[in-house]
């Protein structure tokens, strides 16, 4: 695994972000995640004719405590800065098309550096503005 194309990101024992570069292709199913993360990200490739048997989810009661999301840059260029808990800034990363970033613990703000359109997987149901907190840049 080429450790340019994943990155962990963490600030003391606090995870942060994970970014999984657009030129990540391995082999197989890979889970980058804990188990004890609400959100879930792998990655997966198959050969052609490669099959994964018909299946349903079972009905699970799950806790969740923290909203977490996932971004899939479609096209563009983004900057995330990055925050810990505190709301005290820790750094940015930019991210291109075809990258994909979770974002686990922290705060985060975005900047379009090119017109950009992304999808976000988070938890639900929204709660609306109790969802979150804003705070204000330094």
């Amino acid at each position: 695994m080429n450790n340019k194309l994943i990155e962990t990101i963490t600030h003391g024992l606090e995870p942060i972000a994970l970014i999984i570069r657009a030129g990540y292709d391995e082999p197989g199913i890979k889970f980058f995640t804990p188990g004890s993360f609400s959100q879930q990200v792998a990655y997966m490739k198959h050969p052609q004719g490669h099959r994964i048997s018909p299946h349903v989810h079972n009905m699970i009661t799950r806790q969740v405590l923290y909203t977490q999301e996932v971004l899939i840059i479609r096209k563009g260029k983004i900057r995330v800065n990055l925050y810990d808990s505190n709301k005290t800034p820790i750094g940015h990363r930019i991210l291109v098309t075809g990258d994909l970033i979770l974002l686990c613990g922290g705060g985060h703000s975005f900047e379009m550096l090119e017109e950009t359109s992304m999808i976000e997987v988070k938890q639900g149901p929204f709660t609306g503005d109790g969802d979150k907190s804003r705070f204000e840049e330094d």
